[in-house]
C-alpha cells in the first residue's frame, strides 16, 4: 500500500487526523506554540473545532439510513476520527454485505434491524402511551415502530442513543415528525426550528429558519431568534442576531415590516443579554460599508452573524440562492429547542456534510448532558440548603 496521503483520500485523512489526536496532547502542544487567533470564526476552525469538540466526550448516535452507501463512508471517516459510537438501522445482512463491498472498517458499529430487533415491542407499547391520545392504537404504533425513523427516535427517547442524523434519503418531514411527537420541546421553548451554517469563504453564518416553521408569528420568531442565538453560541460563534426583512429600521411599513419589528422587541425584553437589530435588510446586516449609511449607530449592522428570515419561504430560497451562487458550504439544517438533539439532512447531502451534521449532533448531546447535570446540581443544592 502506497504511504502518501492525498487531498482526495477521506479514509486515509481521517485515519491520520485520528492517530493524531489520540496519540498527540494537542492541547499541550497549542499551549507551546504562539497562536494569534482570529476574532471571526471560519470555515475551517468550525470543522476543526467541531471535531476536536466531538472527540473530547464520544456520544452515541443513530444512523437509521444504514444501507444508504454516504451514510457508510460517512460513519467510516468518523471511527476513524475516533468522534462518536454509532448504531446503524437496516438489514444486517444488506448492511454488512454494503460495508464489504465498499471496503470500508465498520467493524465496532452495532447493526440493529427495527422488524426483528428485540426492543420492537417494547417500543411500540411505549409509542402507544405516549400516542394514545392521539387516537394511535397498538396495532398503529406496532406499524410505526417498524419504520426506521420512528424506531430510532424512540432510541433517543428512551436513552439508548444520545442523538439521531436522518434524511440523505428521506425527507425532513419523515426525519422530524416522530421527534416533534414524542421526545418534544425544552421547557421554556415555545416551538422547534432550525438553524443552517454557512460556511462562507472567510466566515460561518447562521441562518433560520430555513427547514421548519412556515409562517412564524412575532412571538415564535422571538423564539426562533433566542434558540438560533443559543445554537450559534454553541459552536462557538459570537451571536450577533440580524432580524431580516425588506425594510431597515424605520423606512418602511406594512404587516410583514410590523411583526419583524414587534419579534425584535421581543427578543430584547426576554434576553437583554443579545445583540440584535431589526427589522434590517440582508445586505445592511452583512457588509460594513451597507450598514454604515443604513443604520451607522447599530452594533449589529455590518457584523451580524445570525440571520432569523421573517419565514420559511424567503429563507429556504435565500440560502439555496447563497449555496449555489457563491458557493458556500451548507451544514443542516440543525433542529434546535428539542428536549434531545435529532437533525435532518438534506436529500444532496455530502459525505462530508453528513460527517459533520453527526459531530454536531454529538456536541448538541455534550451541552445537553452538561445542563442536565448542572439544573440536577442546583436542585440538590436547594433542597439541601431548604
Amino acid at each position: 500500500m502506497r504511504a502518501w496521503l492525498s487531498a482526495d483520500d477521506q479514509a486515509k485523512v481521517a485515519r491520520a487526523l485520528g492517530l493524531f489526536e489520540e496519540s498527540v496532547a494537542v492541547e499541550a502542544l497549542e499551549e507551546r506554540i504562539e497562536l494569534t487567533r482570529p476574532t471571526r470564526m471560519t470555515p475551517l476552525m468550525f470543522e476543526y473545532e467541531l471535531m476536536r469538540r466531538a472527540t473530547r466526550d464520544r456520544k452515541r448516535i443513530v444512523l437509521p439510513e444504514g444501507e444508504e452507501e454516504r451514510v457508510l463512508r460517512a460513519a467510516d471517516i468518523l471511527l476513524k476520527r475516533g468522534a462518536v459510537e454509532l448504531v446503524l438501522l437496516g438489514d444486517e445482512t444488506l448492511v454488512r454485505r454494503r460495508i464489504s463491498a465498499l471496503a470500508l472498517d465498520l467493524g465496532g458499529v452495532e447493526i440493529i434491524d427495527p422488524a426483528h430487533s428485540a426492543r420492537l415491542q417494547d417500543y411500540a407499547e411505549r409509542l402507544y402511551q405516549l400516542r394514545k391520545h392521539r387516537g394511535v392504537t397498538p396495532e398503529r404504533a406496532l406499524d410505526m415502530m417498524r419504520e426506521r425513523n420512528y424506531f430510532g427516535t424512540m432510541m433517543v427517547h428512551e436513552g439508548e442513543v444520545d442523538g439521531m442524523v436522518s434524511g440523505a434519503v428521506t425527507t425532513t418531514a419523515h426525519t422530524i415528525r416522530p421527534a416533534f411527537e414524542f421526545i418534544r420541546t425544552q421547557p421554556g421553548v415555545s416551538i422547534a426550528s432550525s438553524v443552517l451554517f454557512m460556511c462562507l469563504r472567510d466566515r460561518v453564518l447562521v441562518y433560520a429558519d430555513c427547514a421548519v416553521v412556515p409562517e412564524p408569528d412575532a412571538s415564535e420568531l422571538a423564539d426562533i431568534a433566542i434558540s438560533s442565538a443559543g445554537t450559534a453560541q454553541m459552536f462557538g460563534i459570537e451571536p450577533r442576531i440580524a432580524m431580516l426583512s425588506y425594510s431597515t429600521g424605520e423606512s418602511g411599513a406594512g404587516a410583514e415590516v410590523e411583526r419583524v419589528r414587534q419579534a425584535t422587541a421581543l427578543v430584547r425584553e426576554r434576553r437583554p443579554d443579545l445583540l440584535v437589530e431589526g427589522p434590517i435588510q440582508y445586505d445592511a446586516a452583512v457588509d460594513a460599508a451597507v450598514a454604515r449609511t443604513k443604520i451607522p449607530d447599530s452594533e449589529v449592522a455590518g457584523r451580524a452573524t445570525v440571520l432569523v428570515f421573517p419565514d420559511l419561504n424567503s429563507g429556504n430560497n435565500a440560502y439555496k440562492a447563497v449555496q449555489r451562487s457563491a458557493g458556500a458550504v451548507v451544514v443542516g439544517p440543525v433542529l434546535q429547542g428539542l428536549n434531545k438533539p435529532v437533525n435532518d439532512l438534506s436529500r444532496g447531502a455530502s459525505v462530508g456534510d453528513i460527517v459533520k451534521t453527526v459531530a454536531i449532533t454529538a456536541v448538541q448531546a455534550q451541552v445537553q448532558a452538561q445542563q442536565q447535570a448542572s439544573s440536577q446540581a442546583a436542585g440538590q443544592a436547594r433542597e439541601q440548603g431548604a
